[in-house]
């Protein structure tokens, strides 16, 4: 019984991640889905790539337990905000995100940035109709965690990795980090940068700008 509840509830939500694609699709919209823990600087990627991206009209859905701190935080950056405060649930799903797109003008946007509820497990197995998954992880963090939570480095297109600025004072291991993440996942690329300083930002940039054309010429 409790496999066929959970299998009810992955179709359901795979059935309305399609309606969301479809949509992304038709208005020709790059989505990117943001998972982290809490802490890893997913507010702080995502309005450093507002601002430079100044020629994309980017619109943000932004997931949380109960807070609206980090919309609001957003909301600086850009006026296509979505707040959904999830009342406990520890990921986003489908539903969710096809309800709070019909509260912004989905039209008028070229890059949608989902910022998914601070957790490595739970958000990893929901499709949201995105193009792709990030998995962003930071030097405060440890350098353990391809290790604790392969499957969202195993689902990612793309690992990026904050607060770089910090290597010099921690004992993060930047080889042991690259190495556990290579043993799960040999296509996506690592991405070093710091929110903070700016440094790696451009790779990044290049990265989103990169699969935005992609997804023009599909």
């Amino acid at each position: 019984m409790e496999i066929e509840i959970v299998n009810d509830v992955l179709e359901y939500n795979k059935e309305h991640a399609q309606v969301n694609r479809q949509l992304f699709k038709d208005n020709n919209i790059l989505v990117i889905n943001i998972l982290s823990s809490p802490g890893a600087g997913k507010t702080s990627l995502i309005t450093q790539s507002i601002q430079n991206l100044p020629d994309f009209r980017i619109g943000v859905i932004e997931g949380d337990v109960s807070s609206t701190y980090d919309a609001e935080k957003i909301k600086k950056y850009t006026d296509d905000v979505v707040q959904i405060n999830t009342g406990g649930t520890c990921h986003l799903n489908a539903s969710m995100i096809e309800k709070a797109l019909k509260k912004i003008n989905v039209k008028n946007l070229n890059i949608i940035f989902i910022e998914n509820v601070g957790n490595l497990i739970c958000p990893v197995g929901f499709d949201l109709g995105e193009d792709y998954k990030v998995l962003l992880s930071s030097v405060s963090e440890g350098d353990d965690k391809p290790v604790k939570y392969p499957k969202g480095f195993i689902k990612s297109s793309a690992i990026v990795l904050n607060k770089i600025d910090l290597l010099q004072n921690s004992d993060f291991n930047y080889d042991f980090f690259e190495k556990k993440v290579r043993e799960i996942n040999t296509e996506s690329p690592i991405i070093k940068l710091s929110c903070k300083t700016g440094e790696g930002i451009s790779s990044w940039i290049k990265w989103i700008t990169s699969k935005k054309e992609n997804k023009k010429n599909n």
